[in-house]
Order: structure tokens, then C-alpha cells, then sequence
């Protein structure tokens, strides 16, 4: 374009009649006439419109560059500005914008084939993502889950419906399986439901009752049986499953309050007796004093006799709170198991079975301990190592033996 400015000659050129001519690879041809004009004139209006024509090209290039228009539409748009520049009536370099618009048809190919791939891609994704969408409907209608089942199914419902259409049999037939299974879940779901609702029902009859016989129950004073009672009641209400939501915590809150009442009163009469056994607990605390003086046990005989007149004067003084029940019962448990072990103890040394045995095998190790070191100093001096080895491991094992006998004859003495 800077070239036409400078020399437009160098592109065309005006005759002495004033007929303007362009030069190009097949000549020259006539562009305008221009009579009577200034030559240089008639050039330079001629050269702007061959730079209006370089602009346009120019613009083409980049918008097919950037890939912002269909290649259609690119098409239609090169050959517009080619059949404007081929009867362009205008001096410049004409050719090379042919040229230039010639080589963008190999680049509107390209972009036809990429766009093309594209979307084949986006058709398979689609087709991808459909099947998958199909898949999972068809697990869903196959289960259980009736609260996030539904709003899956609404979402990705809309999600098929972003998704562009496939090929029409194809897409005919994943949507068939989708909506199917959408179908069959719904229809399953509303049965479960008109199902629970009579469930719901019946377990509002059942729980009517297990109200009125809590409540019937909760002035008893039989604190035992009737605590036994109100549990096999709980376990009909677990087993009942739920009423309908606002009935079943009307009909809890009663059941719960009859429970309430009961058990307050219980514990409000075992406070009493607990209050009762006080007393007795104070009486056994000092029993407990005397017995755990007998620990240690020093006189055997002396302990037991003082052990069934503690046991007596314990069984006699009476029930003690609940929450003392098991330090105490403990407490004395461990003097008795004392006793009871020093009793064990004072028979098995006494038992002359256990020393005759002892002693038998005392003696029995004693001669065999013997018996190995003869034989030690004999393989010593012969020279024997393996043998001395061996009956060194020997002795040292049966001297070990010797050892812990020993020791259990010294605990019978």
C-alpha cells in the first residue's frame, strides 16, 4: 500500500486521452476515464480505492484469524471482497490481494476441519455423558433411595437437556431408556410411600394404646414388675416404627411423661429407703474395721473365728444404699478371699503328700546333679569338648531345677 502511495506508476498509469489503466499479470486493462482532470488526481482516487480494497482484505485476514466467523461465512466473505478486487476499478498491486485471498481458502479448510472435530468430540462427550445419565437412572429406579433419588433424577434431567442432540435413533433411544427409568422410579417411589403412609397409620393404632397402658401404669407402686413392664412397652414402641410426624411426638410426649411419672416416683421411694439405710451402712463401715484389722493374717484360727461372728453381725445389720452396695460388699470380700487364701495356703503346708513329693523330687535332682558332674570331669579329661559341652548345658538346667525345688520345700517348712 506504501508503494502506491509513493509510485502508483509502478501499478498503472494514464493516457493522454485520460483513460486510466492497471497493470496486472494479464495485462493491462482500463479502470476509469478521466478527461480532463489533473493526471496526479486521477491516479491518487484511483490508488485510494485499491487501499480501500487492501483494508478490506486485511480486516478478512484477521477476522479468520481469530476464527470469529463460520467458515461459511468466511467462504461467502472471500469471495465477495475476490469479486469485488477482480473488476476493481483501481491502481495497485491487485494481484498479490488475489493471492492473499486465494491462500485463505486453505486456512478456511483448516478451521472447517478443527470445527468439524470439535464437533464429533462434542458428540461423543454428549453421547458419553447420555449413556451415563441413562446408566444412572436405571440404578436409581432399581433402588431404594426416595429423598435424593427424586431431586438426582430432576438434575439430571436439566443436564440432558443442556447436552446437545445426538443422531436421531441414537438419541431416540438413550432418551427412551432415561425416561423409562424415570417412570418406573417414580411409580415405585409413589407406592413405597402410599405403603409407608399406611405403615404410619397402623403404627399410630399400636401407639394409641402403648399410651393409654403407660399411663394406666404410671401410678403403680410395684416398682419392679411394673419397671420390667414399661420396658417390654418400649420395645412394642421401637417396633412399631413411626406414626404419622406430628401425631407420633404428641403420642411420645404422653408415653414419655406416663415413663416419667413413674419412674420419679420410684426413685423419689428409693431415696427413702436409701435414707433408711443409711443407719445400716454406718453399722457396717464399723464391722469393716474389725475385719480388716484380722489383715495380715497372723493366727489362722484365731481370723476364722472372728470372721463368723463378723459375717453374722454383717448379714444382720441390713440392706445399705445402693450407691454403697459395692465398695462395701468389696471391702469385705477382700478380707474373706484373705482368709479363704491363708486357709489354702496352711493346708498345702500341712499336706504331707505335697512334702512327700517335694522331698522325692529334691532327692531325685540332687543324685542327678551328681551323676552329671561325675561325667562332666570325666569328658573333661578326656578332652571330649563336644561332650564336656553337653553335659554342661545339662547340669546347668537340671542345677536350676534343684534350685526351684529347693525353694518349694523351704515354702512347705
Amino acid at each position: 500500500m506504501s508503494e502506491n502511495l509513493s509510485n502508483p506508476e509502478a501499478w498503472g498509469r494514464i493516457d493522454d486521452q485520460g483513460t486510466v489503466y492497471v497493470r496486472t499479470r494479464e495485462g493491462e486493462r482500463v479502470v476509469g476515464q478521466w478527461p480532463d482532470g489533473d493526471p496526479a488526481e486521477a491516479m491518487a482516487l484511483f490508488t485510494r480505492r485499491y487501499e480501500g480494497l487492501a483494508v478490506e482484505v486485511e480486516l478478512l485476514e484477521k477476522r479468520i484469524a481469530s476464527d470469529s466467523l463460520s467458515p461459511e461465512d468466511a467462504k461467502r466473505a472471500v469471495d465477495q471482497v475476490r469479486e469485488a478486487v477482480d473488476g476493481a476499478a483501481a491502481v495497485g498491486d491487485l494481484d498479490t490481494l488475489k493471492d492473499r485471498l486465494e491462500a485463505l481458502g486453505p486456512k478456511i479448510d483448516t478451521q472447517r476441519e478443527r470445527r468439524k472435530a470439535a464437533r464429533a468430540e462434542r458428540a461423543a462427550e454428549a453421547h458419553e455423558r447420555k449413556v451415563e445419565i441413562a446408566t444412572t437412572a436405571e440404578q436409581i429406579a432399581a433402588s431404594d433411595d426416595w429423598r435424593r433419588g427424586a431431586d438426582r433424577l430432576r438434575e439430571m434431567l436439566e443436564q440432558w437437556k443442556s447436552l446437545p442432540r445426538l443422531d436421531k435413533n441414537v438419541d431416540d433411544e438413550l432418551w427412551h431408556r432415561f425416561s423409562t427409568a424415570r417412570t418406573a422410579y417414580t411409580r415405585r417411589r409413589k407406592a413405597h410411600f402410599a405403603e409407608q403412609n399406611e405403615r404410619r397409620g397402623q403404627a399410630q393404632q399400636i401407639k394409641e394404646r402403648l399410651v393409654g397402658e403407660a399411663e394406666a401404669l404410671s401410678s403403680s407402686t410395684e416398682w419392679g414388675p411394673t419397671a420390667g413392664q414399661f420396658r417390654d412397652l418400649m420395645a412394642q414402641w421401637k417396633a412399631a416404627g413411626p406414626a404419622p410426624r406430628g401425631i407420633d411426638d404428641r403420642l411420645w410426649k404422653r408415653f414419655r411423661a406416663a415413663q416419667d411419672t413413674f419412674f420419679g416416683a420410684r426413685d423419689e421411694a428409693n431415696a427413702q429407703l436409701d435414707a433408711e439405710y443409711a443407719a445400716n451402712a454406718e453399722v457396717k463401715l464399723q464391722i469393716l474395721t474389725e475385719a480388716e484389722a484380722l489383715l495380715p493374717i497372723e493366727d489362722l484360727d484365731a481370723a476364722r473365728a472372728a470372721w463368723r461372728d463378723i459375717a453374722d453381725r454383717w448379714e444382720a445389720a441390713g440392706k445399705v444404699p445402693r450407691g454403697q452396695i459395692k465398695e462395701l460388699e468389696g471391702r469385705l470380700r477382700a478380707v474373706e478371699k484373705a482368709i479363704s487364701t491363708a486357709a489354702d495356703d496352711e493346708w498345702r503346708r500341712s499336706n504331707p503328700e505335697t512334702r512327700a513329693r517335694v522331698d522325692d523330687t529334691v532327692s531325685k535332682l540332687e543324685k542327678a546333679v551328681s551323676d552329671l558332674e561325675a561325667q562332666l570331669e570325666a569328658a573333661k579329661a578326656s578332652g571330649n569338648e563336644r561332650k564336656t559341652r553337653e553335659l554342661q548345658e545339662s547340669l546347668e538346667a537340671r542345677q536350676a531345677w534343684l534350685d526351684q525345688a529347693r525353694k518349694s520345700a523351704e515354702d512347705l517348712t
